[in-house]
């Protein structure tokens, strides 16, 4: 599916709900990037989500960001319940600015929402020569190391680093094994999930996707203790301490989920880092290519012929989906359509496919 055509009518669907044009384009480009990325589970396949808890007034559509408090390198950002992709560019953008004349910027942000795919505000930093850092707080869904309640989120970490000749480095991931989006796209397409992603609600291995949706939760990055879950466990409880708590956001059990009938008050943490700051930027961008190609041609196990930067597939799948578009699975098409119809926006180009 083409990568314009479906930014175009996702962001028409949230105009519909009254969300300014230029919001709507930014919350529809969220959206798209993480498909275009292949993190389909907080693509488009997120959008009937949102449009119900935007007709239900769940979350704010013509949101006063505000900064609460400020030094010349720090904020508290007040989101007013805004959508969380429009709270954390108007965040993210201020934040490289003040770093510009301070060399580091941090900022938290509090009386937000889901805001998607983390690097899509970290990589903001990389045309300024910066590194970028976002993180987010979430719904409770992952179960701390010996539990089996949901009772902290996926807390993702995303760190984005320009560099010089090669691709820059991006970090994007969960502090769980993996989100709540891929359990929720198994289940939908009826597949089977690993038995290290999730636990029942006995707190044993599932590898049952509506099981582990419903009523189970996921576990933390590393999987049980055995095998290093306390490492994520640790990660997903700092990544908590400064979008959560360092803001006056809600954290742990206390963040509303999105898919419940309530106002999440999700935190993030957002940092920019002039490297210019610390020293010339062509010797730190040639360094960078050094580490880069170090890692790259180190020797490779057997059966292997390449070894990855994080961020390098994303950006070889990016490539390929704007050539190529987007895959989308008829029952996402399905659930678009619907919302399109629903909302009179065109959804033509969405049936073609779907009838394909």
């Amino acid at each position: 599916m083409n990568a314009e055509e479906l930014r175009a009518f996702v962001a028409t669907v949230f105009e519909k709900l009254s969300v300014p044009s230029k919001d709507a384009f930014t919350t529809a480009d969220s959206l798209i990037k993480a498909d275009l990325r292949g993190i389909e589970s907080h693509g488009t396949s997120r959008l009937p989500r949102y449009v119900y808890r935007v007709e239900n007034k769940l979350i704010n559509t013509s949101p006063r960001i505000k900064i609460v408090r400020e030094s010349p390198s720090t904020m508290l950002v007040d989101g007013d319940n805004g959508l969380g992709q429009v709270v954390g560019v108007w965040t993210m953008d201020r934040c490289i600015q003040k770093a510009k004349s301070t060399g580091i910027c941090m900022a938290t942000v509090k009386n937000s929402n889901h805001f998607g795919i983390a690097a899509y505000y970290s990589m903001r930093a990389l045309k300024h020569n910066m590194i970028g850092i976002s993180l987010t707080n979430s719904q409770p869904l992952v179960a701390p190391t010996f539990g089996k309640q949901r009772t902290i989120g996926t807390n993702p970490i995303s760190v984005s680093v320009p560099a010089g000749k090669e691709k820059p480095f991006v970090l994007d991931m969960a502090t769980s094994i993996v989100p709540l989006g891929t359990i929720s796209v198994h289940a939908k397409l009826k597949q089977p999930i690993n038995e290290n992603w999730a636990v029942n609600k006995d707190g044993a291995p599932t590898t049952n996707p509506e099981e582990a949706e419903k009523e189970g939760a996921l576990m933390p990055l590393g999987g049980p203790r055995i095998t290093g879950g306390h490492k994520g466990y640790g990660l997903s409880t700092v990544v908590d301490i400064v979008s959560g708590v360092l803001s006056g956001a809600s954290f742990a059990v206390n963040v509303g989920s999105p898919f419940e009938h309530t106002i999440s008050n999700i935190g993030h943490f957002f940092a920019a880092i002039d490297t210019q700051a610390f020293r010339p930027l062509d010797e730190f961008k040639r360094d960078m290519d050094e580490l880069i190609r170090t890692l790259k041609n180190s020797p490779k196990a057997a059966g292997q012929n390449r070894i990855y930067i994080h961020g390098e597939i994303e950006f070889e799948m990016e490539k390929d989906r704007i050539e190529h578009g987007i895959p989308v699975h008829e029952a996402f098409a399905k659930d678009l359509i619907d919302v399109g119809k629903k909302l009179g926006v065109d959804t033509r180009f969405l049936e073609k496919k779907e009838k394909k």
